[in-house]
């Protein structure tokens, strides 16, 4: 083996092992992941949401529902927009939020609460090193933060 090779094949086991230890701190610094929301009167589980990024944004859908007596089939039936009567199993209530400049913060989207089918500016603040995940949703200087819970 030449010492070209070498030095390249030395050069790209660096770059893999670097970009492996990176990984999990990106990740604990972004809402990308999958998230438990939690029942704001009782604390119990209510669903698994995971977020993703797509197009430079990011996007997050319901993957589960975990409240004790929930209808697995229930749809959205208070949507007003292209979400109407879609099944909340699968629904997405997150879109367009960027990430702030400069910020750890992902803003300028819209989540939706598919209880009451409406929309709220969304802005999204990663916490405690990544473990939970701000969920701010807002109508004008009005609104109120949840936060949810990463799976591990």
């Amino acid at each position: 083996m030449t010492t070209k090779n070498l030095t390249t094949r030395l050069l790209k086991i660096s770059l893999l092992t670097l970009s492996c230890l990176m990984t999990p701190w990106a990740l604990a610094n972004s809402p990308v992941g999958q998230w438990h929301t939690l029942d704001e009167k009782t604390g119990e589980l209510k669903s698994m949401v995971v977020i993703f990024e797509h197009q430079g944004a990011v996007k997050g859908r319901v993957e589960k529902v975990l409240r004790k007596g929930a209808d697995p089939a229930a749809k959205c039936d208070k949507c007003s927009d292209d979400r109407k009567n879609q099944p909340v199993v699968g629904l997405e209530i997150i879109r367009g939020a960027k990430k702030a400049s400069g910020k750890n913060v992902w803003e300028d989207g819209e989540i939706l609460d598919p209880e009451n089918g409406k929309t709220y500016a969304l802005r999204l603040t990663p916490i405690e090193n990544g473990a939970k995940l701000e969920v701010r949703g807002s109508f004008g200087p009005i609104g109120r933060t949840q936060t949810w819970v990463r799976v591990p």
